[in-house]
């Protein structure tokens, strides 16, 4: 299997490439060159099967030629822990993707790529330098997935006074071979500064930079694994259901469209967002306009240019009417996400993160234009307590912090605080990297 760069099909790697380069060298993403369609057969027997095995079978086509003893012990480390899907009412089904050791989704896709990285690394002269913009919960699932592994340091870039103080704490308090920077400005500019260092020739030449965004297509491949498990565990039903899907920079949203393009009954997919809607007008006016972005409770979501909406238009060849054909996308305002926390609450007594709320709400917006007894899948992506005081409020009840979580709360905050200019960036980060 090799992939090509959205911005050039021509130009093509082996998946070894473009895992350790993370982007193209053209500025483009990766994909694939072509979307395996999974035999019927394999996908009718995944109700019998473990999340690992299906995922197992689900990535096995993108990695060739690595050898199966090998991909069969990454996945197995990877994927060892599970995703509950929770039947709520006839119609409702929340996929809980918060049961790894951070307590969010992006423990799927983290794992699996420091686990990929590490196989590579050793036939590599040079150090790993992996670089991370996070607007909450990816830099903790990378530091978790990296931390201690022998000839890689990460950088963790996230927006101050953007993230939960508990995301905070987590992407601060981890030590070792990762290091946080606070940067002065939004997601976005963490994502420009990354983007920025790969285009360094000087910083490149030291180090081999790699992203564990979901711009690095290993970092987004294994996000398909839970799709996957949750449609071979819904049931009967007379149609295929329809996947709400709480999206900021995309990577979640993409991995579930390649899932359908692999074979997968999905019928739609619903591209919930907060207030930073730019996708919500793409698909209404047909025009890509980027904003800045704007905080909200769900702050894993502010995002104003998300990245893999290139990669959504490469998938669809760029024809909007097939874009729309299976994709809804609502915008929920913070109202609206407090709304949704409690009628769960008091509806079927579920706490729901701020980003599952929003999904939530936009289930409800999607009722209302005629698919009233669709089977929905609602990704919840975070453990209510990383929004303890957001929750307490809205619901009146006091949130039960998990041990691992409750561990980071005692540690000292260690972050370098920079502006939102690359010189000042570059300078703090060679400064931090070559003292460690």
């Amino acid at each position: 299997m090799h992939y090509y760069s959205t911005n050039n099909r021509a130009l093509r790697v082996p998946f070894r490439e473009a895992v350790l380069s993370g982007i193209a060298k053209d500025g483009g993403l990766f994909m694939p060159e072509k979307i395996p369609v999974l035999p019927d057969k394999i996908i009718r027997r995944m109700s019998d099967m473990t999340l690992a095995e299906i995922a197992l079978e689900v990535i096995r086509p993108y990695v060739q030629p690595l050898d199966d003893h090998f991909l069969t012990k990454i996945v197995r480390d990877s994927v060892s822990f599970p995703a509950p899907l929770t039947e709520l009412s006839d119609t409702l089904n929340i996929l809980e993707l918060w049961h790894g050791p951070t307590l969010a989704f992006k423990d799927f896709g983290a794992r699996f790529l420091a686990r990929m990285l590490s196989c590579y690394l050793e036939e590599e002269k040079k150090d790993i330098l992996v670089l991370v913009a996070t607007s909450g919960d990816t830099g903790s699932a990378v530091a978790s997935g990296f931390y201690g592994m022998p000839g890689i340091k990460v950088g963790l870039l996230y927006p101050g006074g953007k993230v939960s103080w508990i995301q905070e704490k987590q992407l601060t308090t981890v030590g070792g071979n990762v290091f946080a920077f606070e940067v002065e400005g939004s997601f976005d500019d963490c994502q420009r500064l990354v983007k920025k260092a790969f285009a360094d020739s000087d910083l490149s030449g030291t180090y081999y930079l790699t992203s564990a965004n979901s711009i690095n297509i290993c970092r987004l491949l294994p996000q398909m694994f839970y799709y996957f498990y949750a449609v071979s565990r819904i049931g009967q039903r007379k149609t295929p259901p329809t996947v709400c899907v709480p999206s900021g920079n995309f990577g979640n949203l993409t991995a579930g469209l390649i899932a359908r393009k692999m074979g997968l009954e999905i019928d739609r997919f619903i591209a919930a967002v907060n207030s930073n809607r730019v996708f919500e007008s793409f698909l209404d006016s047909g025009e890509y306009n980027p904003a800045r972005a704007i905080p909200t409770l769900s702050n894993a979501m502010d995002v104003g240019d998300p990245s893999n909406f290139y990669r959504i238009r490469d998938l669809f060849s760029d024809d909007l009417h097939e874009i729309r054909r299976y994709i809804s996308s609502y915008s929920i305002s913070d109202e609206e996400t407090k709304e949704g926390i409690r009628e769960m609450w008091e509806k079927y007594g579920y706490m729901i993160d701020p980003h599952g709320a929003v999904g939530y709400e936009a289930i409800k917006k999607h009722k209302q234009t005629g698919f009233t007894d669709q089977k929905y899948i609602l990704l919840e992506t975070a453990h209510p307590a990383k929004f303890k005081d957001i929750m307490e409020q809205v619901i009146d009840t006091e949130i039960t912090m998990p041990e691992r979580l409750a561990q980071a709360l005692k540690k000292e905050k260690s972050a370098f605080r920079v502006k939102n200019t690359y010189e000042d960036f570059r300078t703090q980060l060679m400064h931090t990297i070559s003292g460690n």
